[in-house]
């Protein structure tokens, strides 16, 4: 069986590392474990960032060439057409009339559509959006959250099907075996207490949301008692980084160690060296850094906002605090770093939970269902 692979947002083939383009690397391997082959139907990017209309009407026009470019390239045949991540700035301009074309399902997995852009900047291609969920035989929601603006354009609700985000879990469980090993090793690179409580955060250092997540740890931290026993460890890279450094110092001090960009192995170490992953998740669509903390058996303390819900399950893998609340934040911070009891349930509880759920096993089940479903499998 064959997909017709696309990604307007990011293809899976980019060189450049991303969250995007890991799901979709993920996806791929998840077709692959119940056995979907994945030919890339095009590796056209149709991310529009400026709002200009003229740019869209060309996308639009051009739309008919890349149907016949992208049946082309899949030989003229797949059993389904499968687009990952599409929005108002990164619309699929052709996957629904190639589909229709080959006479195959049109599939969607994270499509998000804001009415909010009706009419604006970017108008062409939000309405676009609007036309690809309504061809979608099924639209895979990996954040809940991006169901009730789509269900409005849907004649059959059951279109929408919760998909939660999902990893491969190997890495992240085999680094926790050598965990004695990875903390002493880190507490002799970065000079980290090794007997204290280890927070972990883990973000790109860019402006927005990124930058404000950051911010209000620092603001959180600043809280934490002095008598308590705690470092952070700090992995993430970017424009923001000076700015950011500058703040957890000032909230921090000495405490805060910072690793740069790590690489999945080196970051896996983190993971499992590391006690409580900490996180404000400004804007989050779902964080897949929390995901892999989890994975790694770590408890998690994070803004409630966007998806965060769907990867960190409040009370059981740790504590969803309000948005922009500090004081919550510091003291879910404080309980876990001192009642080592609940802490190791957290951990234990989000390793299981995301081991059984959210692996990449379970999600080539899910797909698997999603397949027979649609009728093609």
């Amino acid at each position: 069986m064959r997909a017709a692979f696309y990604a307007p947002l990011k293809p899976p083939n980019h060189p450049a590392p991303s969250g995007d383009r890991r799901i979709a690397r993920l996806f791929r391997a998840a077709f692959e474990r119940i056995g979907v082959e994945t030919p890339l139907a095009s590796d056209y990017r149709s991310r529009e960032p400026k709002g200009d209309p003229a740019a869209q009407a060309r996308m639009m026009a051009d739309g008919e060439m890349r149907v016949r470019a992208a049946i082309e390239a899949l030989g003229g045949t797949a059993d389904f057409w499968f687009t990952y991540h599409l929005y108002y700035k990164a619309a699929d301009w052709f996957g629904p009339e190639a589909a229709a074309r080959m006479g195959v399902p049109y599939v969607l997995a994270e499509a998000s559509y804001a009415p909010k852009r009706a009419g604006g900047p970017w108008d062409l291609s939000h309405k676009r959006v609007a036309h690809c969920v309504r061809a979608a035989s099924a639209i895979l929601c990996l954040n809940p959250n991006d169901a009730a603006c789509l269900a409005p354009l849907l004649d059959d609700p059951s279109t929408l099907i919760d998909f939660p985000p999902f990893l491969d879990i190997r890495p992240y469980a085999n680094a926790g075996q050598a965990r004695v090993e990875a903390r002493a090793r880190i507490a002799r690179d970065t000079g980290a207490h090794p007997d204290a409580s280890w927070l972990l955060a883990v973000g790109m250092m860019r402006g927005g949301d990124k930058a404000a997540s950051y911010a209000a740890l620092a603001d959180a931290l600043r809280l934490l008692p002095d008598t308590l026993d705690w470092q952070l460890l700090v992995v993430g890279d970017g424009p923001k980084r000076p700015q950011i450094e500058t703040q957890l110092r000032q909230a921090a001090g000495d405490r805060v160690h910072f690793a740069g960009s790590l690489d999945e192995a080196a970051l896996a170490a983190y993971y499992a060296a590391a006690d409580i992953m900490v996180w404000p998740a400004k804007r989050e669509a779902f964080g897949m850094a929390m995901l892999e903390g989890q994975a790694s058996g770590l408890p998690v303390v994070a803004g409630r906002t966007g998806g965060v819900h769907s990867v960190v399950k409040d009370g059981q893998s740790g504590w969803l605090t309000p948005l922009g609340d500090a004081g919550v934040f510091a003291a879910a911070v404080q309980h876990l770093i001192e009642d080592g009891a609940a802490r190791q349930a957290f951990g234990r509880s989000a390793a299981a939970r995301v081991a059984a759920t959210q692996s990449l096993d379970a999600a080539a089940m899910r797909l698997e269902t999603v397949l027979t479903r649609i009728g093609i499998r």
